[in-house]
């Protein structure tokens, strides 16, 4: 029977606002000398929330792990378009906002739900010819991508308060919310971008079992491992 090392397996996160998910790795790695270290979803830089951290042997479910759905908190202004969708882009676009009800709104989410096919912004991790999108939108480049099928589940406001938006929104892998943040402002026809991100479900894991990332830094090495969920538990946290 196949043994295991104690680090061998997926670390819960609540990833604050600020580093991207490749710093977290590196911290992780750094801090308590791991040498493999991956993670299964990129959050954006401001985004906060779920990021599972996998280490050791764990490393080879990453890519089974990241095909999960996703479950997404955020907020959304109205009457302002940005180059990379949310709010850490440029400017592109002021328009007055329409007089709008949570209803409505909803009614005009609720035509999002189902099967699309999504375009990548610019501004994004997606590579073309070997090099990440945002590098080359940070020269001014703007490359041809291909849309993607994606799905969207449940897409509900639960307050609105002009320009802002609060929403809860589940979707397959892949789905940029910002983009979907984006078109629905389109579709308004006053544009809109993604103020704030928060990612509170991961397939069968939840931000609620999470250490945010400064405590779990100041963790011991066998605190550490008792927060390390096991390969065995992680190899039937699939689908059912």
């Amino acid at each position: 029977m196949q043994t295991f090392d104690p680090i061998d397996g997926a670390l819960l996160v609540d990833k604050p606002s600020g580093p991207t998910s490749h710093d977290v790795v590196d911290l992780i790695r750094r801090q308590f000398r791991i040498k493999k270290v991956g993670h299964c979803g990129t959050l954006d830089p401001a985004a906060t929330g779920l990021l599972i951290i996998v280490l050791g042997r764990g490393t080879k479910l990453s890519e089974r792990l990241m095909a999960d759905d996703k479950v997404y908190e955020g907020t959304m202004k109205l009457g302002e378009s940005t180059s990379s969708h949310d709010a850490q882009g440029d400017l592109t676009g002021s328009l007055p906002v329409p007089p709008l009800s949570l209803d409505e709104l909803n009614e005009l989410a609720g035509t999002f739900v189902g099967d699309q096919m999504q375009l990548p912004p610019m501004v994004s991790a997606i590579k073309k010819d070997g090099v990440p999108l945002y590098k080359l939108a940070r020269k001014g480049v703007e490359v041809e991508r291909k849309e993607r099928l994606i799905h969207i589940y449940n897409f509900r406001f639960s307050a609105y308060e002009e320009p802002l938006a609060t929403f809860r929104v589940a979707c397959t892998k892949g789905t940029y919310v910002r983009t979907l943040v984006h078109d629905l402002g389109q579709k308004l026809g006053c544009g809109a971008h993604l103020a704030t991100l928060r990612r509170t479900v991961s397939g069968r894991f939840d931000v609620a079992d999470a250490l945010p990332l400064a405590r779990i830094l100041e963790l011991s090495p066998t605190e550490l491992q008792q927060r390390i969920m096991p390969m065995l538990k992680l190899v039937g946290a699939g689908p059912s």
